[in-house]
């Protein structure tokens, strides 16, 4: 294990408080070679490129990019002493690797995108080599390419890359000599920062949402599976990606029954995990983390950087007599949790994450993502963008997790879910994982063929 980033100071760097989010990443600080603050937590988002990509207009938007965004010229500095943002203000070029595959016939072309992807993901990215931004041109002939973006975690999320891509885009048709709308100014990361902080320390503005997370967490313990081995005897401590897709056959009567209920997607998708939790844990007292967006009440939605917030949602399941009732119920809860989404819920419940430190035990993660500014062969300029998103193919090594295992579902517009499911692979095996994967399907279809059917309030306990 290394030491935290304690480099000497840049003088001509700007300094800002964290955020939370990195204060909550510094829990899991192990220094500059693994952990959150290493070079395997990265996020990688790839698109094909319909048109003759220009190299040095496309280096000049990516450089704009980092120009526009300080998340991106911004090292997290930990010292036993401090601890702070270094806000450069300017950074050097983007690195843009140029790869020619025209070799590649063009029904493989799919295959092989998705296979850039896996390879970048397994590539490193330490988080002091600024910019935190890369790309990979992949060109398949002169009009058919691929972008492939990496960044690291602790300056972009999901939101951010597609932030990112569309920034790109526009600045690479302006460059290109195209009328473009004038991008809207976007508030910086370190705002973001002070508002959070703003925000936790105004006891008027915390009394109502303090109050809300005590009482409805009070008492409550947050699910946990079972290790395949104890982390005591765990040697790998790198994260594998088990991948997976659920049919719109399967999502369709799920957004029908949504409608019904006037439940998000979200909702529904959430309310079958927490069955599935239940059969796992033989508890119908479900405790299950998510992560929101973050941003507040629209105040950041055109700023990049790691923005995310913990929110352990709580549902009872004892009185929930059909999968109905179980929609109801999370809808209920959702609802509640989600109108008081502050930072730091977890000071709120210090009893909580208890289970979660036990040797043979670990938490999981679950959240349903549907991004904004999606690009689905939209043109901008001269050239077509489309995002890869149809992706199958499991991998043993990706972006690294704290701990356990994190679900991500991803809502398609084809009507079809696309999800993962990011796990320790010296904790668990993917016979494992791909086994919770199968629980959670058959728990939408069963439940789903007839929603209120009565259903066991528990299954059998792991």
């Amino acid at each position: 294990m290394s030491n935290p980033h304690t480099e000497a100071p840049d003088v001509a760097a700007r300094r800002a408080p964290l955020s939370l989010n990195q204060d909550f990443l510094c829990m899991y600080d192990k220094g500059d070679d693994e952990g959150p603050f290493g070079p395997r937590y990265h996020i990688v988002h790839g698109w094909r490129i319909r048109g003759a990509v220009d190299v040095e207009s496309l280096q000049g938007a990516l450089d704009d990019v980092v120009a526009r965004h300080e998340a991106l010229r911004t090292i997290v500095v930990r010292t036993p002493e401090e601890r702070y943002q270094a806000i450069r203000p300017d950074a050097a070029a983007v690195q843009l690797i140029i790869r020619d595959l025209s070799v590649v016939p063009e029904g493989e072309r799919d295959a092989v995108a998705e296979q850039l992807l896996i390879e970048a993901e397994a590539d490193t990215f330490p988080s002091t080599e600024l910019p935190l931004l890369r790309a990979v041109l992949v060109r398949f002939d002169d009009s058919n390419s691929v972008l492939v973006l990496i960044s690291h975690h602790t300056a972009t999320d999901g939101w951010s890359m597609r932030l990112i891509i569309r920034d790109l885009a526009n600045r690479y048709a302006a460059r290109r000599g195209f009328d473009v709308p004038a991008l809207p100014d976007p508030r910086q990361y370190r705002e973001f920062a002070d508002w959070q902080r703003e925000l936790v320390n105004d006891p008027v503005r915390m009394a109502e949402p303090g109050q809300f997370w005590q009482e409805s967490l009070d008492g409550g313990r947050v699910f946990t599976v079972q290790l395949d081995r104890p982390r005591s005897a765990a040697a790998e401590t790198t994260t594998a990606m088990h991948r997976f897709a659920i049919g719109a056959d399967v999502i369709a009567p799920a957004l029908k029954l949504g409608r019904a209920t006037r439940s998000s997607p979200f909702m529904v998708l959430f309310a079958a995990f927490a069955v599935l939790a239940e059969r796992l844990g033989g508890n119908p007292d479900v405790v299950v983390p998510t992560f929101t967006p973050g941003r507040g009440d629209e105040e950041f939605p055109y700023t990049v950087g790691s923005f995310f917030n913990f929110m352990p949602i709580r549902v009872d399941l004892a009185g929930c007599r059909s999968f109905r009732d179980v929609v109801i119920a999370t809808r209920d809860v959702c609802v509640e949790s989600y109108s008081h989404d502050v930072p730091q819920i977890l000071a709120h419940a210090p009893e909580l994450m208890m289970p979660a430190v036990a040797d043979d035990r670990a938490p999981c993660v679950f959240q349903v993502f549907a991004f904004p500014f999606l690009l689905d062969q939209e043109l901008i300029g001269d050239l077509e963008y489309t995002e890869i998103r149809h992706r199958l193919v499991s991998q043993p090594l990706v972006s690294d997790v704290p701990d356990g295992a994190l679900w991500t579902l991803n809502l398609d517009p084809s009507g079809e879910v696309v999800g993962g499911v990011a796990y320790k692979s010296g904790l668990f095996d993917e016979a494992t994982v791909a086994g919770w994967v199968t629980g959670f399907q058959e728990v939408l279809r069963d439940m789903l063929v007839d929603p209120d059917a009565a259903r066991d309030s528990v299954g059998v306990a792991a």
